[in-house]
């Protein structure tokens, strides 16, 4: 779970490599609190996951759902703030950080341990 949080922001960061080429700053902002809004909550629910699975008595498919839900929610929430914190937002960075960092999950079962 923690390598393809490592891949998102590898990809968070190539999001703000390609930014900065089109956007300046603005983007590079932009597309790393894109990013940000996507591997933040995974590593945090990486991280719940972890703990409940060295617990005996935990249900393990129950702390999975309800982290996924969770786990979206947050980012739906981290996407509504930056609208409402950062007024200077490039859209199409913010997309760009979004989806690249969405997407390096795919890679992840690619990447020896």
């Amino acid at each position: 779970m923690f390598k393809a949080v490592s891949l998102q922001v590898g990809a968070t960061i190539m999001a703000m490599v390609l930014a900065a080429s089109f956007s300046g700053l603005r983007g590079v902002v932009s597309a790393a609190l894109g990013g940000a809004a996507c591997f933040l909550p995974n590593f945090l629910f990486a991280m719940r996951l972890r703990a409940v699975s060295r617990r005996a008595d935990a249900s393990y498919p129950t702390a999975f759902f309800v982290g996924e839900l969770i786990k979206l929610a947050s980012t739906v929430g981290l996407l509504a703030a930056v609208q409402l914190v950062y007024h200077d937002v490039h859209w199409l960075a913010l997309f760009l950080g979004l989806v690249l960092a969405l997407k390096a999950n795919l890679f992840a079962f690619l990447v020896k341990n």
